[in-house]
């Protein structure tokens, strides 16, 4: 794990000595986030909650709710360099209200947090490349603003100027600055926006997508700098209440159909692996399909990779069923397939999360409902993301 870049002042200290001490200070706080992230809601916390009634506004609903527990901006693509280079990248921007000291008239008091990842997918490297930070809300230091899309921790930034996204973020091993173009307004998930998560409607966020959009900028990657082009997709979901308890994690894909839809599809599972809910939001040729409930998409695991580092075996390729949206329609058999197996991210200074968090691409298969491991793959129609989570830890959420 590579420590995320110090501050300017950190780096001219007088010394070796001082240097070690003042990362290991980093060290420290990043463990302080991470545990106060994870605490229970402190009993004089009132966390805001989740209503279909709630009729999500733009611009408004673009920025920060800070009533609500937990909130991410989330912004996952592929890039293809001047060289032909494919890689994934990804950069996460998480607001927690802590409910500490909401009582105190210090603004040092950390009642929100602020916590960011940033990855590179490069199958030159083998592995995930990854950095993450975390700091309490502190303006100009840190925050995550009301009213619009901005939300930093020092130099690493996710902000929207109102015709576009600009993502920056630096590590050791890789930094970039990225600019998102949208072709159309936000896409609703679930039902006008309020995703449920679960059949007890209490868990459930308020989300939005921006698929399909357009990036253009420059990674600096092993000390070179690359001019690159491709395509985004951004999500942002707030909720107070998202994991039932008997819930061990999810799945997760957001895919950029080259024809210009989309596909965000996810399971909730439980402690047996079994899905307790599952969404969907297909966009294809102008038309939207959404659905939601025990049936509503399936993820059927085809391949595992076992993680060296965390021995966590993640399905890193799944058949897709989507069942008929008509009478007389054969279920729809889609292929994800990695664009390396290692993607693993251990965020455990951060939001303590061990996750599976990367680039794959989308197949259209063309076998019969039931087919196994052989399915006959015609063609790629998509690339984005797939998320899985509670194979190596649960999430606290």
């Amino acid at each position: 794990m590579r420590h995320s870049p110090s501050p300017r002042w950190m780096e001219q200290g007088s010394g070796g000595f001082v240097h070690a001490i003042l990362h290991r200070l980093q060290a420290v706080l990043f463990l302080l986030f991470a545990t106060l992230a994870a605490l229970p809601p402190a009993a004089a916390a009132d966390f805001a909650t989740v209503r279909p009634d709630v009729a999500l506004s733009f611009p408004r609903d673009l920025g920060a709710h800070p009533a609500f527990r937990t909130e991410w901006w989330y912004v996952t693509g592929w890039i293809t360099d001047e060289t032909g280079s494919d890689r994934g990248f990804q950069v996460t921007f998480f607001r927690v209200r802590t409910g500490i000291g909401e009582r105190s008239a210090s603004r040092f008091a950390p009642t929100q947090l602020v916590l960011a990842h940033a990855a590179i997918a490069d199958p030159a490297a083998g592995r995930l490349q990854h950095g993450e930070r975390a700091e309490r809300a502190l303006p100009p230091l840190a925050g995550a603003e009301e009213g619009r899309t901005r939300a930093w921790i020092r130099d690493w930034l996710l902000e929207w100027d109102g015709t576009r996204y600009r993502a920056r973020a630096s590590t050791d091993a890789f930094s970039f600055e990225l600019d998102f173009v949208p072709g159309d307004a936000p896409l609703l998930n679930g039902r006008g926006g309020f995703s449920r998560k679960a059949p007890d409607p209490r868990h459930a966020s308020h989300y939005y997508s921006r698929p399909q959009l357009n990036v253009d900028g420059t990674l600096t990657l092993d000390g070179r700098r690359h001019v690159v082009r491709g395509s985004a997709w951004l999500d942002h979901e707030w909720s107070s209440e998202l994991m039932p308890e008997r819930a061990n994690g999810w799945d997760w894909i957001g895919i950029n159909l080259h024809e210009g839809g989309s596909l965000m599809a996810f399971r909730m599972r439980d402690g047996d692996g079994q899905p307790m809910w599952t969404a969907l939001t297909f966009v294809e040729k102008g038309h939207i399909r959404r659905g939601e409930g025990q049936d509503a998409v399936r993820f059927v695991p085809l391949r595992v990779w076992r993680s060296p580092r965390t021995g966590a075996a993640y399905p890193v390729e799944w058949r897709l069923e989507l069942p008929p949206a008509e009478p007389g329609e054969r279920t729809r058999q889609l292929r994800l397939v990695p664009l390396m197996d290692d993607q693993e991210l251990d965020s455990s200074r951060s939001t303590g999360a061990i996750y599976w968090e990367g680039a794959v691409r989308l197949l259209e298969t063309t076998d019969d409902a039931g087919a196994g491991e052989a399915d006959g793959v015609s063609r790629e129609i998509g690339r984005g993301y797939l998320e899985m989570t509670g194979y190596a830890n649960r999430p606290r959420m």
